[in-house]
């Protein structure tokens, strides 16, 4: 989908109440299902879990108000989460970078071991 046409399906969404938009939604859902060339890319595990809970929350007969409410929280954690997991992975690989001799620092040889270079003890 090019550019232009994103940018006027998004300005004609934001004109449109919350339970509207899950008409849209619903209607994109179907038309998918006929008319799709290719699959859609997967969610992440945050978004197909909020999914699950959105899609949860309108089978239930929650107001659309009420939903979007909720949803708006869920963007909220998932973002702390996002966050929370990308500090997690620059902590572990910190972490396993220590371990490592650096490029320029040769081996260091274990306790029991001489140096290379270094003349072996007498005896």
């Amino acid at each position: 989908m090019h550019e232009v046409m994103k940018d006027r399906i998004l300005r004609r969404l934001e004109t449109l109440p919350e339970d509207r938009l899950y008409q849209v939604l619903d209607y994109i859902e179907f038309l998918e299902s006929k008319y799709a060339e290719r699959q859609a890319p997967g969610p992440n595990v945050f978004q197909r879990f909020a999914e699950g809970v959105e899609d949860t929350l309108r089978a239930g007969n929650v107001s659309a108000s009420t939903v979007a409410e909720a949803m708006g929280f869920m963007s909220k954690a998932m973002g702390v989460l996002s966050g929370v997991a990308a500090a997690g992975k620059s902590v572990a690989s910190d972490i396993a970078g220590t371990g490592k001799p650096r490029a320029s620092e040769p081996p260091r040889p274990a306790p029991d071991q001489k140096a290379p270079g270094e003349p072996k003890p007498p005896g």
